[in-house]
């Protein structure tokens, strides 16, 4: 949000969400769905390194919320968008938004940096075109194109 003048402003919702962090560092890392977004589906994450990051953009209908550290790109997509599908290494699926591992090349409070934010409220990227796209990327065969054994 931003207030008179163009400064931003944060909402309660994300005071409390530092502050909790703060509180809790043990807590696990999870990535925000931004100010004015909702997630009615629930949130998950999909992760690729970096250097896949700007092949995979072009590749997309539609493109959700996507954060950026040193090492990985991470697309929101809503929740259970693994259910019967294997996601082709060096993919990464993160149930619940939940970033593993220590923080490399993040902000402050040791997330990556939302780098894309669409127009609207909902914050995911489609789970199938993204999964498609890394497929191509990465010569992955998908799983419902693989042969049916006994």
């Amino acid at each position: 949000m931003t207030g008179p003048g163009g400064t931003r402003v944060l909402s309660l919702d994300s005071l409390v969400r530092i502050q909790r962090g703060r509180l809790t560092p043990d807590a696990p890392r999870r990535l925000p769905v931004p100010d004015g977004m909702t997630a009615p589906m629930g949130c998950d994450a999909v992760a690729v390194p970096a250097r896949f990051g700007p092949l995979v953009l072009p590749r997309l209908p539609r493109v959700g919320c996507v954060y950026a550290d040193d090492a990985h790109w991470w697309w929101l997509v809503p929740s259970d968008s693994d259910y019967a599908l294997e996601w082709p290494a060096p993919a990464h699926y993160a149930a619940g938004a939940v970033l593993p591992g220590p923080p490399a090349g993040t902000d402050a409070a040791g997330l990556p940096g939302l780098i894309h934010r669409p127009d609207g409220t909902l914050p995911y990227t489609p789970p199938i075109p993204l999964y498609l796209a890394l497929c191509g990327l990465t010569g992955t065969t998908p799983v419902w194109s693989r042969p049916v054994t006994a």
